[in-house]
This record gives structure tokens, C-alpha cells and sequence, in this order.
């Protein structure tokens, strides 16, 4: 036996549901069935105010749909105001269209904080570049070739980068875990999208670090021992 509230009403439970877990609409745990007639009863309403329909494939769902706004149509007449009809899939185009903008925007801010971050680390390797004027024509004096300079600074700039990513990837980390205990959020972390990240960063030092390694490559030896 079980009490509705504190309006003393008694109910016989007749069986448990399954469970459904939670959903965006609430806990599928937190409801209790009764039959039509007591519950106008007990809250003192009259009528149904939501059906909720199933389909077995969700392909049918537009068809049901059509075939439910033609049936309340003949039953209130066609007056569209004292009814509305809509459905998950309609839900779902809804939330994946405003995840898809917020994605869009996300990644149009990481591609500009990329460029920066590329430009930066282009910046650094210029000025490196400037400085080891001297170190690089000595090098080359000894014998040192145009590939083997291109490829030193090219790694410099990897590495640069690639440190930036795992302090990045750190702090995204970390973040996520701290919103986790502080908020009780559930985070999942992706090896395959922390790794796509770190790869950005590593290409980015590429990309952005091979101007300067050109240009560290092309300087003359005679022309570089002479720099001061």
C-alpha cells in the first residue's frame, strides 16, 4: 500500500516499472501510474492534457504524426490553437541544429587562437633565427648542409608547439575534472580527440616554423660569419 501525499488517499501497487534511467525530460524512475478516472479524481481535472505516442520505426514517425493532426483537426474542428502536435525527431533536428552552430562558432575560435598561437611561434623562430645568425654560418662552414638547418629549426618549432599542446591539453584536463567534482557533471575524455588535438599543434609548428627554418637554411656562410 502506498499514500498520495499528505491528502490521505490510499493506492494498491500492482507492479514496478523497469528501470529507464535518466533523460533530458527528467528521471524515467520518478513516476507513478494510475488509472484515468482516479487521477481526475485526486488533482480534480477533468480530460487528458498530453498523449504521448510510440512508433515501432522511427521512419513512421512524420506518417503518425500527419494521421494525429488529422484526427484533432476533425475533433476540434479545425481550430489549430487548442492543440499542438510535435515530435522527437523534431526535438532532435532542433538540438543537433543548435550543436552544430555552437560547434561552428567553437571551432572558428579555436582556428583563429591556432593562427596566433602559429603566429607566435613563427615570431619566435625569426627572432632564434636572427640571433644564431653567426651559430648558423659557422655550421654550415663546417660542412653543414641546407637540409640539416631546415631540419633544426623545423624540429625547434615542433617542439615548441607540441609543448604548447600538452600544456593545452593539460589545462583542458584539469578543467574538466575540476568542473566533475565541483558541478557533479560526468566527463568523458576522448583519446582520439585529445590526440587530434595534439596532432593540430604538432602541425601547426609545421606549417608556421617553415618560413624560419627556410629562411635559417638559405642564409650564406660568408654572409652569416660577417653578421654581427
Amino acid at each position: 500500500m502506498a499514500h498520495a501525499g499528505g491528502s490521505g488517499t490510499r493506492f494498491k501497487v500492482v507492479g514496478v516499472l523497469n528501470p529507464k534511467g535518466e533523460s533530458a525530460a527528467g528521471s524515467g524512475d520518478e513516476i507513478v501510474l494510475v488509472p484515468i478516472t482516479t487521477g481526475e479524481r485526486v488533482f480534480r481535472a477533468a480530460g487528458v492534457r498530453t498523449v504521448y505516442l510510440t512508433v515501432d520505426n522511427e521512419r513512421e514517425a512524420l506518417t503518425v504524426k500527419g494521421r494525429v493532426e488529422a484526427h484533432l483537426a476533425g475533433l476540434f474542428r479545425g481550430n489549430t490553437n487548442s492543440y499542438r502536435v510535435f515530435s522527437q525527431q523534431e526535438l532532435l533536428e532542433t538540438v543537433t541544429s543548435i550543436a552544430d552552430t555552437l560547434s561552428l562558432a567553437l571551432g572558428g575560435i579555436a582556428a583563429i587562437s591556432l593562427i596566433v598561437g602559429g603566429i607566435g611561434i613563427m615570431n619566435i623562430m625569426l627572432v632564434s633565427v636572427t640571433e644564431r645568425t653567426r651559430e648558423i654560418g659557422i655550421r654550415k662552414a663546417l660542412g653543414a648542409k641546407r637540409r640539416d638547418i631546415l631540419l633544426q629549426f623545423l624540429v625547434e618549432a615542433v617542439v615548441l608547439s607540441g609543448l604548447g599542446g600538452l600544456v593545452g591539453i593539460g589545462a583542458g584536463v584539469g578543467t574538466a575534472l575540476l568542473m566533475s567534482r565541483t558541478m557533479g557533471v560526468n566527463v568523458v575524455f576522448s583519446p582520439s580527440v585529445i590526440l587530434l588535438a595534439f596532432g593540430f599543434s604538432m602541425a601547426i609548428g609545421v606549417l608556421f616554423g617553415l618560413f624560419p627554418a627556410n629562411k635559417a637554411a638559405g642564409l650564406k656562410p660568408i654572409e652569416a660569419l660577417r653578421y654581427e
